[in-house]
């Protein structure tokens, strides 16, 4: 559903999924290229009528969250950008995150190294 929606819909969605909640001036600010604030507002009424938000009075206005748990929509992004940037090899992609520069704690090195064992002794 979510690689359907237009692109700035999933922009708006995307960016409240990362905020995990947020009023609509948070979603605003939030956004790499803003919208107007009206422009926001509709563009999160439309999720709600497609039922990927919910909205619920808060003490600053309402508050938007995904309905969607946030776990399957980063898959979801994470698989379009695997087959986009990286010809759809996870390998590749998770070869350039870590050659980015950033040390890995002791604990995700051995998260990743679990990981890789079980994908490697996966059958196809």
């Amino acid at each position: 559903m979510i690689e359907s929606l237009p692109r700035r819909e999933r922009e708006v969605f995307e960016t409240l999924c990362r905020l995990e909640a947020g009023t609509a001036a948070g979603v605003r600010a939030a956004l790499s290229d803003p919208l107007s604030d009206s422009a926001v507002r509709t563009l999160l009424s439309r999720l709600e009528a497609k039922d990927l938000v919910e909205r619920t009075p808060g003490p600053d206005g309402f508050l938007y969250s995904p309905v969607q748990r946030t776990e399957a929509v980063a898959a979801g992004a994470l698989r379009r950008m695997i087959d986009t940037f990286f010809a759809g090899s996870a390998a590749s992609a998770a070869t350039a995150l870590l050659g980015l520069g950033q040390r890995l704690t002791p604990e995700e090195a051995a998260a990743l190294e679990r990981m890789i064992d079980q994908a490697v002794e996966r059958k196809p």
